[in-house]
């Protein structure tokens, strides 16, 4: 498994994503630096550095005005060449809703799907972190879709898997407020048991947070690239599966992607 470089540009693709089709992914991050909430041990961008972490206004953001044009050369382009696009999609290598004006990028997204590709979706996919925040979730409603990560239910593995001191509660009670939401959940273990989000008791008490969020649908799948750490393994095929049948006796939709 190849673990993904950094982002050059605000667009990439058309990537042929195993969920979301040909997506344009549209990068709003810094140059060069991977600013994100999360420290997630299976992240195929690397490790989050502190100040990315901690820190991200002090780091040079790219203006909307850049981005947008950008993501309208891409978009003429494709438009000439007769690609097909299912998705343009917010995410980039971090959190995208961090940006300052998370707002005002979406607003200048919409304009422009709705001008050179009306067939698309407009979609984010969020680590969640900012759920709480009224500003982020008003934004949110102005997307298509919403994908917004959980990747566990208690505290302990929700630590060791993503390494935020967020508080797991509080992102169910954020995501539970949020209409019409796709659950993305990463399963991982590791050779030790220090870090296994698969095993039965962290999957009861995932499943508990599915039914508090009340999702849309659920998208379950594993590493498909080189982790942050190294000592992470994908979840064999048969779990996942397991897992998602005990999404949808909750009544929920539930796809797995390997």
């Amino acid at each position: 498994m190849a673990r993904m470089p950094l982002h050059d540009g605000v667009t990439y693709g058309p990537v042929r994503s195993r969920r979301l089709g040909a997506s344009l992914g549209v990068n709003v991050l810094p140059a060069g630096h991977k600013v994100c909430s999360f420290n997630c041990t299976y992240c195929q961008y690397g490790w989050t550095q502190t100040a990315a972490r901690l820190s991200p206004a002090s780091f040079d953001w790219p203006d909307t005005s850049a981005i947008a044009a950008g993501v309208a050369a891409r978009l003429e382009e494709l438009r000439e060449s007769g690609a097909a696009l299912d998705r343009i999609t917010l995410a980039g290598h971090g959190e995208p809703t961090l940006h300052p004006d998370f707002g005002g990028v979406v607003d200048a997204l919409r304009g422009l799907r709705d001008r050179l590709a009306p067939g698309a979706a407009l979609a984010i996919l969020s680590n969640s972190s900012t759920a709480g925040r009224p500003e982020v979730r008003s934004v949110l409603a102005r997307l298509d879709e919403r994908y917004m990560k959980l990747d566990a239910g208690d505290q302990d593995t929700f630590r060791h898997v993503n390494a935020t001191a967020l508080r797991v509660e509080e992102i169910v009670g954020w995501l539970s407020a949020i209409p019409d939401i796709v659950l993305q959940a990463m399963f991982v273990q590791d050779g030790r048991g220090l870090i296994d989000n698969a095993s039965p008791a962290a999957v009861a008490a995932w499943l508990r947070a599915v039914v508090a969020v009340r999702p849309r649908a659920a998208h379950l799948y594993t590493l498909a690239r080189r982790p942050a750490w190294a000592g992470l393994h994908p979840v064999p095929p048969d779990r996942l599966l397991a897992i998602a049948r005990d999404v949808r006796a909750l009544g929920v939709p539930a796809f797995v992607f390997d």
